[in-house]
């Protein structure tokens, strides 16, 4: 792609971000001084013209970006500047000639101290930064967190690319920072279950951003997915035990996973209210239950994946509740108040189907 043309680009009012200046520059600078390169060293055989021609010039870039980069604070940009200088270097190298080696080489040192001094000032922020203020009461995927996330995957993107190497520390670093401002922001909550929701959601977005950044993000994506999958079973059980407290209580703490031991030996009046409770209540639970979710869940296919693990754990549970049911001497009463295993079933497939 040519480089810019001033008098064009001013005629038509055209403005353009500085690391497309920046290349417009070096392309420029690149290009002259190959032609003039070959041209010295065959016509006058004397390497050294060349340098004394061009002192000047690039004396001048070589000041003006000095200057840019002490104002600079867009990580972005400071990243595309040191990806364009190592392609100009591989530019140079495949010409072979190593005109400009001194410069492209001056160039990154002075980009990456400041690339890692602006990426400094991004993390301190994310520490330094009041909650309090900056806190939504909403538990859905929170903006700053979000552009985060975003400066984070095109990092992971540049950084593949001519990165080498140098930033994967800083990537953790930027981790963590992120982490700590969402747990701060999540202690900001009520209750448990709208913590778990709050991250949850963020994790989830976090993914769908790390996606986009392809397989380089692969490893930060499994982190969140793992954090994701850790808030999801929390918000499950705080959510059954908001709408079928008494039932997760009884089975948590009488029944054993086997349904052959007991924790605690319960008896017929352990158990009556609970089963004749859920007798009542268990439609119109699962339908708030499927409500809130819905409405609460930034990402359908998380929404799915919370109903069908809760849904799941209530007809496991309560199952181990109609066994235990049998096995207490007089629970025979109770089995007009049992609700069948196969209404629960038929009741959730049809959630399932509005998902």
């Amino acid at each position: 792609q040519p480089g810019l043309v001033p008098c064009i680009s001013e005629a038509n009012s055209l403005k353009y971000p500085y690391e497309v200046i920046f290349r417009s520059l070096q392309k420029l600078l690149m290009d002259t001084a190959s032609s003039e390169y070959i041209f010295i060293k065959a016509f006058f055989r004397d390497e050294s013209m060349f340098y004394r021609v061009f002192e000047g010039p690039v004396a001048v870039i070589d000041e003006n970006m000095k200057l840019t980069l002490a104002n600079s604070h867009d990580a972005i940009c400071l990243m595309l500047m040191i990806c364009i200088t190592k392609k100009h270097q591989l530019v140079m190298s495949n010409r072979r000639l190593p005109c400009l080696d001194t410069y492209l080489d001056k160039a990154l040192i002075y980009l990456w101290p400041r690339f890692k001094t602006v990426f400094d000032m991004y993390i301190q922020s994310l520490y330094q930064c009041d909650a309090k203020m900056l806190w939504v009461d909403g538990t859905h995927p929170h903006h700053i967190v979000r552009c985060y996330m975003e400066f984070t995957a095109s990092l992971i993107q540049l950084n593949a690319e001519c990165g080498d190497g140098q930033l994967d520390m800083s990537l953790k670093r930027l981790r963590l920072a992120v982490d700590d401002l969402l747990v701060r922001f999540a202690e900001k909550f009520a209750t448990q279950k709208l913590k778990h929701l709050f991250l949850l959601n963020n994790c989830d977005m976090a993914i769908s951003i790390l996606k986009e950044a392809g397989e380089e993000a692969k490893e930060l994506r499994r982190y969140f997915e793992e954090k994701l999958e850790s808030n999801l079973v929390s918000f499950v059980d705080e959510l059954l035990m908001e709408y079928f407290g008494d039932l997760i209580k009884f089975v948590k703490n009488h029944i054993s996973e086997d349904l052959i031991s007991y924790t605690e030996c319960p008896n017929i009046a352990d158990v009556e209210p609970v089963v004749k409770n859920f007798a009542v209540k268990w439609r119109t639970a699962l339908e708030l239950m499927h409500n809130e979710v819905v409405t609460c869940c930034s990402n359908f296919v998380s929404g799915m994946a919370i109903l069908k693990a809760a849904m799941a754990q209530l007809l496991n549970d309560y199952n181990r509740l109609s066994e235990c049911v049998k096995m207490i001497p007089g629970g025979s009463s109770l089995n007009r108040n049992l609700v069948s295993i196969t209404s629960i079933s038929y009741e959730i497939r049809k959630y399932s189907r509005t998902l």
